[in-house]
């Protein structure tokens, strides 16, 4: 008989601990034996007999009690859990875990373990979006401990937004079934483009695109999954930033060009998902162009073309690039991909509700010599899929620097007179 994971389940103060045993239940049913620790705050919401009558085992919730302590209760436990589940996790046991506090029974138990510990979030839009619970949460990531969501949506407190807890069958999933792609780009350095540019006609208006950035999201979700030290170099998007990713933002595309060659002298892996404009205004305006009837010509020039810049560098990192075609896919990826000496290139037919602002995508991935199909799925399987298939690609670590290994170099950018030297085009 297979033995049961030994999960500690703490509980703390949130309206969301209403979930919580059902959340037992739910891991109970997938073959664990669970132990419950509850926070003072907690039991204002749930009452400890209600999880030991579906745990089966008595609820534990002080550090002070001299019948489990006189046997150094805390240390026991802290060695019995193979695993610990903090849900829901308060902004206030984010703090004081990141803090390193031990003044209760559960956050002594955290500090005790040498257990996994997983932190399922739940709390208010604004108190999750606050920059000291932020930065609580990038500190328990760099110690190892892995968040599970918030997820967002309608909340207790009436308003709408980041900060639900995970449900408990996701969260039950989740703990009991190993990361997907875990380790596979372990201490790699992966960087990311991602959503659309903006290229300024004057102070008002801008050329773009319907890029929502989702898919470059998920990619970036999905190489810190694998282990990788991921940042994600994104144009204007309405996008809540994956846990443990650093996020640049900026506008166009030059902006995006120089954001890059910024940040890659130190990748392993680039990916350019990002839909960059392919042409910019030669001038602009000072003013906002008035309407006085009659056509405008503008006056455009290429833009900078990012993800070659990186693939003909001299120290150059794999370079990954997406293909976003609305006819003949595999065909204008395959030119795309010798054109521009990629390592990799994943394609995707775009349109009117095929890709932009949908939730699922599907890829057709192609390198030197080799081809794989990626079935249509949600964007987070789909990237997850790409991560695996690019780890498997990676050229193999042979006692010579991996390309783009992480020693310190100067990245190579263009010369000016590439970028804008070329003569405008009217279009």
């Amino acid at each position: 008989m297979t033995p049961k994971t030994r999960v500690l389940l703490g509980v703390t103060g949130g309206i969301a601990a209403y979930k919580s045993p059902d959340l037992v239940r739910r891991l109970i049913e997938r073959g664990a034996d669970v132990q419950v620790v509850m926070t003072a705050a907690a039991q204002r919401f749930v009452s400890p007999m209600t999880f030991q009558a579906v745990s089966g085992r008595p609820t534990r919730s002080d550090l002070w009690d001299n019948t489990a302590e006189a046997a150094m209760g805390h240390i026991e436990l802290a060695r019995w859990a193979q695993v610990v589940l903090i849900a829901p996790a308060s902004a206030d046991f984010l703090a004081r875990l990141a803090g390193g506090r031990a003044d209760d029974l559960l956050c002594t138990l955290c500090v005790a373990t040498e257990a996994p510990i997983l932190l399922a979030p739940a709390m208010n839009r604004v108190m999750w979006a606050n920059k000291a619970t932020q930065a609580n949460v990038h500190t328990l990531i760099g110690r190892g401990i892995r968040i599970l969501g918030p997820a967002s949506g309608n909340q207790a407190c009436g308003e709408v937004g980041a900060g639900r807890m995970w449900e408990p069958i996701q969260l039950a999933e989740s703990l009991l079934a190993p990361p997907v792609n875990a380790g596979l780009l372990a201490g790699l350095n992966v960087l990311i483009t991602a959503g659309p540019t903006r290229e300024r006609l004057d102070p008002v208006r801008y050329l773009t695109n319907r890029s929502s950035g989702k898919m470059g999201f998920a990619v970036a979700e999905a190489a810190r999954e694998a282990g990788a030290h991921v940042t994600v170099v994104t144009g204007p998007v309405q996008l809540q930033t994956p846990m443990g990713v650093t996020r640049i933002n900026v506008e166009s595309a030059r902006d995006m060009y120089a954001a890059v060659h910024r940040q890659v002298g130190d990748t392993d892996i680039f990916i350019a998902a990002a839909a960059v404009a392919d042409f910019q205004p030669v001038n602009v305006a000072k003013q906002k162009i008035k309407k006085q009837g009659g056509s405008v010509q503008l006056e455009l020039e290429p833009a900078p073309d990012i993800i070659k810049s990186v693939a003909d560098m001299a120290k150059r990192p794999f370079v990954v690039g997406f293909a976003a075609e609305t006819n003949d896919v595999e065909d204008n990826a395959r030119i795309k991909l010798k054109r521009k000496k990629l390592d990799m290139i994943a394609a995707n037919e775009v349109g009117d509700g095929i890709a932009f602002d949908c939730e699922d995508n599907a890829l057709t991935v192609i390198w030197p010599g080799g081809k794989m199909e990626v079935p249509r799925g949600p964007k987070i399987e789909v990237a997850r899929a790409l991560m695996a298939l690019i780890a498997k690609r990676l050229p193999p670590p042979d006692g010579s620097p991996r390309r783009g290994s992480r020693k310190r170099r100067t990245a190579t950018a263009l010369p000016r007179d590439r970028v804008r030297g070329r003569r405008p085009r009217r279009v």
